[in-house]
Parts: structure tokens; C-alpha cells; sequence
């Protein structure tokens, strides 16, 4: 099992946190689209961080200001 860094998953999210969020979402549309057979023994999530680890999800998933209620 590979171990992420937190400075690794931060380096392509706005923040740690929330680059364990995006590559949760992204584990759940590769099991929801069968992604996850392409991907050999691997787990999803693991899957999932190495993808966000690489920079792979900089073009799908961005930080969107949330927009405050006026």
C-alpha cells in the first residue's frame, strides 16, 4: 500500500483536506463508471490519490469560491 504525504495531495488541492475530498469524489465516479477494472488490484481510493498525486485531476476538479446567500 502506497503512503501519501499530505504535501503531496496538497500540491494539486487548495489544501489537504480537501484534496482527500476531491480524490474520494473521484473513487466514487470511477466505481460508478467501472474505471476501477482498468486499474489492476489496486483500491480505488489508492487509485484515486496516485491520479491527484500526479496532477491528473488538475483539469477536472477545481476550488469554486462558495457563493454567499445575499
Amino acid at each position: 500500500m502506497r503512503v501519501f504525504t499530505p504535501v503531496e495531495i496538497a500540491k494539486h488541492a487548495a489544501n489537504k483536506y480537501l484534496g482527500v475530498l476531491v480524490a474520494a469524489k473521484f473513487a466514487r465516479v470511477m466505481n460508478e463508471n467501472q474505471l476501477f477494472r482498468e486499474r489492476g488490484n489496486k483500491k480505488l481510493t489508492t487509485a484515486a490519490l496516485e491520479e491527484l498525486a500526479q496532477g491528473a485531476l488538475d483539469d477536472k476538479y477545481r476550488v469554486v469560491p462558495r457563493r454567499r446567500g445575499e
